[in-house]
């Protein structure tokens, strides 16, 4: 504080001065206390110069934690984080905040997506490290599974030019699809990594650029769309191990090839006589002319069902070290990605993103998995305080859990309150434990009606609608009791 004219004033100014910055920073739902352990400060501090290096109401941190609220609040607009901040200019007598959205929404195009990225691997780092490492190796290797997914965009030009829709839908009549693969871990199921595309990018072209993610005795795990010749070379030659499913393609006579055990065997496979176009020549110069794999088969037995026999392939060839009942039951785990996925875009409302570019997409998805990976984090610490299996902790119970609980926590008085609250609410998540429902059978159909509107098959501008719409309309219940 610098006061020329009144020095005896500099004491009480300077309390005065940080009151005012600690509103600056401030807002009414404090996410923050109870996640600053997972996210370095420094990423979210005001630069020296750019973008974000001015004094605005809607500052980088708070531009922040308001984006991540609307990521855990899926049906949150805009305009209720504006009017958070209003009440907390109002309650702070710090003057007007203009109630358009204009404002907010720049701040969050000012955005850095590197930032966020950032924000990002370092919550996965922290999370994945919070359980034992008994509970993260398996045979001394690191299992990390890979899927892929799509999501919706909303129907704009800048979209449909960047991801546009599939070719059987009409003009006006679809909305723009990203492709999406994911590295999880099996431990503790947060998201390592990813890489985005369009529908003509293939799953392995986007895997191929997540290569460098894979480190020496990591074990991949997929399903039969990534069991590729190419694919396990190339992570073999990292020193690292694969687990797929054999695709269906690829054909296994078992009267030959080494034996190893029942229904196990060690063949050898030849590289494929062209290069995928995603591969660069001086990788493909490096895959081996030959490759020894081990196919193994079990039979996946549900009760109710007919057993179903699957094949597996994998580059862990000793069958003493890795018995195959041990490598069956590890696949069978493999699952698991299903259930995350469908926490990230069900549970959590990732399934359709509503920023209306590109680039507000990029960033809009990085919130999404920002948001996954804290929950996930949060789910991981009480499984290891607690000693409770992490799979039955319910997700959706940790996202109402921590929406309630951030509440408290930004009225709690003291630091020591504020610790008790979140050791408190990692105690409640240890108690959320799901129920065990084996054989559970639960059919995709929707009980409740839809509303009697026609489908829209023809562009908006075109479309022409029926007068009396329910005698004409396609899913008429009538007409499906008659």
């Amino acid at each position: 504080m610098h006061t020329p004219f009144f020095p005896p004033w500099r004491s009480r100014l300077a309390a005065f001065g940080r009151r005012v910055e600690h509103v600056r920073q401030q807002s009414l739902l404090h996410f923050e206390l109870l996640f600053a352990e997972l996210i370095p400060s420094w990423l979210l501090a005001q630069a020296d110069q750019g973008a974000n290096s001015r004094e605005r109401v809607y500052s980088l941190r708070r531009t922040f934690w308001g984006f991540l609220y609307q990521a855990l609040n899926p049906s949150c607009p805009c305009r209720e984080i504006v009017r958070q901040i209003q009440a907390l200019f109002c309650l702070h007598n710090r003057g007007c905040v203009d109630e358009a959205t204009g404002a907010y929404c720049q701040a969050r195009l000012r955005l850095p997506l590197d930032i966020l990225q950032r924000i990002r691997h370092a919550v996965a780092a922290r999370a994945d490290k919070l359980l034992p490492d008994i509970h993260q190796l398996w045979h001394g290797l690191r299992p990390k599974v890979i899927d892929g997914s799509t999501v919706t965009l909303p129907d704009t030009p800048k979209n449909q030019r960047e991801y546009p829709q599939s070719r059987s839908q009409k003009p006006g009549c679809g909305f723009p699809l990203m492709k999406i693969v994911g590295i999880f871990s099996l431990s503790s199921g947060v998201l390592l990594d990813y890489q985005k595309g369009n529908k003509h990018k293939h799953e392995l072209a986007l895997l191929y650029k997540l290569i460098d993610h894979f480190k020496a005795r990591d074990l991949v795990i997929a399903d039969r769309g990534f069991c590729n010749f190419v694919l396990i070379a190339l992570l073999l030659l990292r020193g690292v191990g694969s687990l797929f499913r054999l695709h269906q393609s690829r054909l296994i006579d078992w009267r030959k090839g080494k034996r190893l055990g029942k229904n196990d065997r060690l063949f050898t496979w030849s590289r494929p006589p062209k290069k995928p176009r995603y591969l660069p020549h001086f990788l493909w110069k490096l895959v081996p002319s030959e490759l020894p794999v081990r196919v193994l088969r079990f039979q996946l037995k549900v009760r109710g069902f007919r057993p179903e026999s699957v094949t597996l392939v994998t580059t862990m060839i000793d069958a003493e070290a890795y018995p195959a009942e041990e490598v069956a039951q590890l696949y069978a785990r493999r699952w698991k990605i299903e259930l995350w996925f469908r926490d990230i875009k069900t549970s959590m409302g990732m399934e359709v993103l509503r920023c209306q570019s590109p680039k507000m997409v990029h960033k809009e998805l990085e919130m999404f998995l920002i948001a996954y990976n804290l929950i996930r984090a949060l789910m991981t610490e009480s499984s290891a305080i607690h000693d409770v299996p992490l799979d039955g902790i319910s997700f959706k119970g940790t996202v109402d859990a921590t929406r309630q609980y951030s509440i408290a926590i930004t009225q709690a008085r003291s630091k020591k309150k504020q610790r008790q609250l979140v050791l408190e609410l990692l105690a409640v998540l240890a108690k959320d434990q799901l129920p065990s429902r084996p054989g559970r059978r639960e059919p995709r159909a929707m009980k409740r009606r839809p509303k009697p509107f026609p489908l829209l098959n023809q562009h908006r501008r075109c479309f022409k609608e029926i007068p009396h719409r329910n005698r004409y309309w396609k899913n008429n219940p009538r007409k499906a009791r008659s």
